[in-house]
């Protein structure tokens, strides 16, 4: 199981790399939601190779959480643009 955590964290640095190197806003928050992700599910094997609930019911907090807190961010953004693109054709 080691082995796949380990795994898991090579896993992990792709999408850290694409966040880095992309200017792109939405190429970068996919990149997030991605490590988002991943962080989760590496909590999750950690709390069953420890036989530990709480640090399972994190993971599934930061599962459920993160992606809609970076789902709404991308709507958020995506109404400002659409916005400022009325403001520049008047």
């Amino acid at each position: 199981m080691n082995l796949a955590i380990i795994a898991m964290i090579l896993a992990l640095l792709i999408p850290i790399y694409v966040a880095c190197k992309d200017n792109d806003i939405w190429q970068t928050m996919l990149a997030f939601s991605s490590i988002a992700s991943k962080t989760s599910v590496m909590i999750l094997c950690v709390s069953v190779l420890r036989d530990d609930w709480s640090i399972g019911v994190v993971g599934v907090i930061v599962l459920s959480v993160g992606n809609a807190a970076l789902m709404l961010l991308a709507h958020v953004i995506k109404r400002m643009n659409d916005l400022s693109g009325d403001l520049s054709n008047d």
